[in-house]
């Protein structure tokens, strides 16, 4: 059961995901999907096609026509379900990637009826999956279609405005599937582009697919600083983004706000780790802000259910329902910044205009799985009477996990749910405070586990 998280399902490669336990993924799932067509599309792994076949004979066992994609990027994926193929519009989309996870890992993302399937349906279908003793034989029903040239035409068009922009880019894909895209689509529209680790690897020989850790940006840093204007880094399955200018690597947050700058008074769903500078300044710009749980299958509900036009991770993840279809695209995210360049916008320039805080990187406390949620409970039981030597508590936030707002900044616990982790994040407009506050609540994790 350890396979089926709160947002996807994910494992290592023969150990956890095999012929047996994905054919009976396929098989179940298909009993969850009403129509008959079910586009799946894989990463650059090297068992992502034989797990694709395992797949596919579970979705035929339990009736459903496979439109088969090939290697794509999962936005790739995502933007499937609102295309018709031939007559064949698919009613629900599988995704076979392990996204930045290490090589021997794999997994699924999944969405029917365009919305994520996460959460207690994943728990239920794992349990689904454990009962069941035998997949049926089936014949095979697979349908190649091109969804690649589909959304690699759908951008060119969406972005023609950008032909020719003298803006000197240089992108990194870490070897990961945006690279099957990217080049061709900045050589469509003309722009002066250099791309390293284009060429799809799924050992990912360079470095790790995961632009959110700083030492996986070394070579574009390098790269950058030769002459170039701007840098983009992409995780493995290139629904992450790093924008990097030669002053800032710029968090998702601070991307929310740079995006927002060209949509009027718009409607922006941000997670619990987001900088308050954000929230204030989408307020103080008169656009409505939500604070909401962290993990993408979460915002892109949240987004549906408050007509919102953005949302946003701290790591990176970018989904815009302002002139687009709602998901994490990072592919996307990349020409709607060139955008705000051309337009005019001084990225380095907007963000010197904002509060100067000071914020901590993610930071993660080893537990177990067994303790991560039960600690965050008695955290929030101890912060009922807190110490008398702890910061003075302006109000709590519990969508997800704790972050507790003090007179100058905010502290952040909450368990992660995809590793054995507590996830703490820490800002202040004072460096000292920040500390202050970090040690305070860190002393309040270890009473907390030590009462466990």
């Amino acid at each position: 059961m350890s396979i089926y998280r709160e947002y996807d399902i994910r494992g290592i490669y023969e150990k956890e995901l095999n012929e047996e336990s994905v054919s009976k993924i396929g098989y179940a799932l298909a009993d969850k999907i009403k129509g008959k067509y079910v586009a799946v599309g894989y990463d650059a792994r090297s068992h992502s096609p034989i797990l694709f076949e395992y797949l596919v004979r579970g979705l035929n066992a339990g009736g459903k026509t496979v439109l088969d994609m090939g290697m794509v990027p999962t936005p790739v994926n995502y933007f499937s379900n609102y295309q018709e193929f031939d007559g064949k519009t698919p009613s629900a989309s599988i995704m076979i990637t392990g996204s930045h996870n290490p090589s021997e890992y794999n997994g699924f993302k999944i969405t029917i009826d365009k919305m994520p399937f996460f959460g207690e349906d994943i728990y239920a279908l794992g349990r689904e999956c454990e009962s069941i003793h035998e997949v049926p034989e089936a014949k095979r029903d697979v349908i190649k279609i091109d969804a690649k040239e589909r959304y690699i035409d759908y951008i060119v068009d969406q972005f023609s405005h950008l032909k020719g922009m003298d803006t000197k880019i240089v992108y990194d894909c870490g070897n990961g599937v945006g690279g099957i895209v990217l080049p061709e689509i900045f050589k469509k529209l003309e722009l002066n582009a250099k791309g390293l680790y284009v060429q799809p690897d799924g050992s990912f020989p360079n470095h790790h697919p995961d632009p959110s850790v700083e030492k996986n940006l070394e070579d574009v840093k390098k790269e950058l600083a030769k002459g170039y204007d701007i840098a983009f880094a992409y995780d493995g399955d290139a629904d992450r983004i790093a924008v990097l200018t030669h002053k800032n690597n710029i968090k998702g947050d601070m991307m929310a706000l740079l995006y927002s700058l060209m949509m009027d008074k718009p409607t922006v769903v941000g997670e619990v780790k987001c900088s308050q500078v954000m929230y204030d300044e989408l307020e103080k710009r008169g656009s409505k802000a939500i604070m909401y749980k962290t993990g993408h299958s979460n915002l892109k509900v949240k987004m549906k259910e408050s007509d919102a036009d953005l949302a946003c991770e701290v790591s990176g993840h970018i989904f815009f329902k302002h002139r687009y279809f709602g998901y994490d695209d990072a592919i996307y995210a990349t020409f709607r910044m060139l955008e705000l360049i051309k337009e005019g916008i001084d990225l380095d320039d907007e963000l010197a205009k904002l509060p100067q805080v000071f914020s901590t990187e993610e930071i993660k406390v080893e537990t177990s799985e067994a303790e991560k949620f039960l600690i965050i409970d008695k955290v929030k039981e101890l912060l009922q009477n807190p110490p008398s030597d702890f910061p003075a508590i302006k109000n709590i936030i519990d969508v997800d996990g704790v972050r507790i707002n003090f007179e100058n900044g905010w502290g952040l616990v909450r368990a992660s749910n995809t590793t054995p982790v507590l996830v703490t994040r820490f800002e202040s407009t004072d460096e000292t405070e920040a500390k202050k506050y970090e040690q305070a609540v860190n002393d309040l994790i270890a009473k907390a586990k030590n009462s466990l």
